[in-house]
């Protein structure tokens, strides 16, 4: 691989790094500016016959010494350094949040248990699974609740935990996959910023069968194996439910991400690239919405 190189920049090489789970990157090049200015191109170059992607990086004032940058490519941030920059990303977003607690949306399966857990560590959160929740003051299982009591009994019970936790500041909220559904969950979560998690049919598919689907009350079906019925059970609430998720203040499309991380499979991409993102996408919903301006890496 050849570094892009000018007059007033140097390169710096790195050993083989990588993006998400992806371990096919062979190398990277690190061209720095002299003139003082906070900016440098990464050209990744795969194993060979792989096409080579270049990303534009933008340093922070706060961390011209460090040695794990923030990448950009699109509207997508990596690092070789994940945990690094989630922290930093948390640092930027805390300060433009003022408490305001995080709603995390999204179909069964989507990772937001394991995204919000991560985001709250890293904004100093209070993490809540609504599910859980609602499971805690009704003494017993959703499962349970379903069988014994009925769907809209359940939703009567998750409206009321999303209205107590709507008053509580800094919290990350993981909704159950229907919280939407209802309109006065709307208001209740608007309280807050809304982040839908888009999550491809088949990878939500593939998750779900791998550890059964009998803790999803929604996904019983009397026939076919656990693949099959996980997809045609996600594909029918999906046509129910993809209006309301376009509501979210917020999206991370897992399929847009993994494109731009030269990945070919969405569960490559780690939970804390994605939760990076979402800190990404609420920064860019803050800035359009309040007029804040936040940090802007050059490039």
């Amino acid at each position: 691989m050849e570094a892009i190189t000018t007059p007033q920049f140097s390169a710096l090489t790195i050993g083989s790094k990588s993006i998400g789970r992806n371990e096919n990157i062979a190398m990277v090049a690190l061209n720095f500016n002299r003139r003082g200015r906070k900016d440098c191109v990464i050209t990744i170059s795969r194993k060979p016959n792989i096409q080579s992607r270049s990303f534009h990086l933008g340093l922070p004032h706060t961390c011209n010494h460090s040695q794990a940058p923030l990448l950009e490519s699109g509207d997508c941030y990596t690092s070789f350094d994940e945990d690094w920059l989630l922290k930093n990303k948390a640092q930027e977003v805390a300060s433009c949040l003022n408490g305001r607690s995080i709603f995390l949306v999204g179909m069964m399966g989507s990772g937001k248990t394991t995204v919000g857990r991560i985001l709250s560590e890293a904004l100093g959160y209070c993490f809540v699974d609504s599910d859980r929740y609602v499971e805690q003051a009704m003494g017993t299982s959703v499962t349970q609740i379903f069988e014994l009591r009925g769907e809209s009994f359940f939703r009567d019970h998750e409206s009321e935990a999303l209205q107590k936790l709507s008053f509580a500041p800094r919290k990350v909220v993981a909704t159950g996959g229907g919280a939407v559904v209802r309109p006065v969950n709307w208001k209740y979560m608007r309280q807050g910023i809304t982040v839908f998690l888009d999550v491809p049919l088949d990878a939500l598919a593939r998750r779900i069968a791998a550890v059964g689907t009998d803790s999803r009350p929604l996904l019983h079906f009397e026939s076919g194996d656990a693949y099959t019925k996980a997809f045609v059970g996600l594909f029918t609430l999906t046509k129910k439910r993809s209006e309301a998720y376009a509501n979210a203040d917020a999206t991370v499309s897992l399929l847009h991400l993994a494109t731009n991380l030269c990945l070919e499979d969405v569960s490559d991409i780690t939970p804390t690239v994605i939760a990076i993102e979402v800190l990404a996408q609420i920064e860019k919903f803050l800035r359009g919405n309040n007029g804040k301006s936040l940090r802007m890496y050059p490039y």
